[in-house]
């Protein structure tokens, strides 16, 4: 199975305070050096946990759903779990990747 993030339009934060099950918000820009070098990782992690529904979301400047989440850098990585923040990050190392993914094992 290949990795493939879901495509859909942008949730609002109440539609993500109802989401059920693991999600990994990812909030990012497509021009960002520091996002597209954490995909690799992120994707052979995602592809071992084929239940986390990923959602990228195309961040800029004043978007309500990264300001409701206070985002300040990019990648952000928002782990949750039904409708709760579980663990949140910027700039994720590869400890720091394989920490809130483990949050989804258990």
């Amino acid at each position: 199975m290949s990795y493939r993030p879901q495509s859909e339009p942008e949730p609002g934060r109440e539609e993500v305070d109802r989401f059920s099950g693991p999600v990994l918000l990812e909030f990012g820009a497509a021009w960002c050096p520091h996002c597209q070098a954490v995909q690799p990782e992120l994707a052979a992690a995602l592809e071992s946990l084929p239940a986390v529904r990923h959602i990228k979301i195309e961040d800029g400047k004043g978007q309500p759903l990264g300001r409701s989440f206070r985002v300040k850098l990019w990648p952000t990585l928002v782990f949750m779990r039904d409708g709760q923040v579980l663990k949140q990050v910027s700039r994720p190392s590869s400890h720091e990747l394989r920490e809130g993914m483990s949050l989804f094992e258990e």
